[in-house]
């Protein structure tokens, strides 16, 4: 069965998710209600450095709340993507649209 980790640290300016596990269709529902409602309210650094799979709803769940972010006024970034994350990411050809960061620190 497919489990999706999500795990929630608060920054000074952000919240921190790191992922784990799957994130596909039959794991995403908690993971898009977390993302729409803080990027509402809040930057959001996601951290995909132990993501195992991603499916196109996982891909679009991420570029939504990357465009939600924009409208809000809050940024969106990524941290350390795993192999299977970037695959994915770069099999959609949406790689090059998103802010990648190696840690917190980064964050502009």
């Amino acid at each position: 069965m497919e489990q999706l980790g999500i795990t929630e640290k608060n920054g000074a300016n952000y919240i921190l998710y790191e992922i784990s596990g799957e994130l596909t269709t039959y794991t995403a529902i908690e993971f898009q209600e977390k993302m729409f409602e803080t990027i509402q309210h809040s930057n959001i650094i996601l951290d995909l450095s132990s993501l195992d799979a991603i499916d196109s709803v996982g891909v679009g769940i991420i570029m939504a709340t990357f465009n939600d972010g924009e409208e809000y006024g809050h940024k969106f970034y990524m941290m350390n993507p795993s192999p299977a994350a970037r695959q994915a990411l770069e099999d959609t050809g949406f790689y090059s649209t998103f802010e990648f960061i190696h840690s917190v620190t980064e964050m502009s």
